[in-house]
């Protein structure tokens, strides 16, 4: 079993280097950090008085590292949840905040669990998250990671410009989409035809 910090940097390394893109709302962004990230925080590490993109190039990988496992695992409790999960839900977390959670309560409202879809990890959603592993966590952990492709897919069919995200000029998978498949098991992943299908309706 991996620990929390090679988990985190992995994220980091999966993340890269710095980059501003303008269809990005999270705007300058390092190893995954973004510069709403550093002001929330308030990371001043140039010591100039003010958190801007000459900050957002200063953060070094192991600040990233610990950035992620201080704010998006151990305070939103990831740790906590089924040991299969834990992998796909802090990446998420580090890509999409509390919506990383929000999926993962709607997935278990679906199954049944009478959830509260509000993007925070209390007693009700550890337990019915437990209580769908049951005996298999890789069950639950596929779901979500199907639950994540299609939180993806959605984004992109409401907003032309994050399409480049989700697939590639060549037309095959984009990032998001092998990010999410990245953590269920090959026979959940989408074959090439599934995905042009899936996206044919996409200018």
């Amino acid at each position: 079993m991996q620990t929390v910090k090679q988990i985190a940097s992995e994220i980091v390394a999966r993340e890269g280097g710095y980059v501003n893109d303008p269809d990005d709302p999270g705007g300058a962004t390092k190893y995954g950090v973004t510069i709403h990230t550093l002001r929330r925080l308030g990371l001043d590490l140039t010591n100039d008085g003010a958190v801007d993109a000459r900050d957002v190039r200063a953060l070094t990988r192991q600040q990233a590292v610990e950035i992620f496992i201080t704010y998006y695992y151990d305070r939103p409790r990831i740790g906590e949840m089924p040991a299969d999960l834990r992998p796909s839900l802090f990446d998420m977390y580090v890509n999409a905040g509390s919506n990383a959670v929000r999926i993962l309560q709607r997935l278990l409202v679906e199954m049944g669990y009478p959830v509260a879809v509000d993007g925070v990890i209390g007693p009700q959603t550890l337990a019915a998250a437990q209580n769908a592993a049951g005996t298999d966590a890789g069950l639950l952990r596929d779901a979500y990671g199907v639950a994540r492709r299609n939180y993806y897919f959605r984004l992109a069919d409401a907003r032309p410009a994050s399409r480049k995200y989700a697939r590639t000029r060549a037309g095959g998978k984009g990032g998001w989409i092998r990010r999410a498949e990245s953590f269920v098991s090959p026979e959940y992943r989408l074959s090439d035809a599934e995905f042009r299908e899936r996206v044919s309706g996409w200018d």
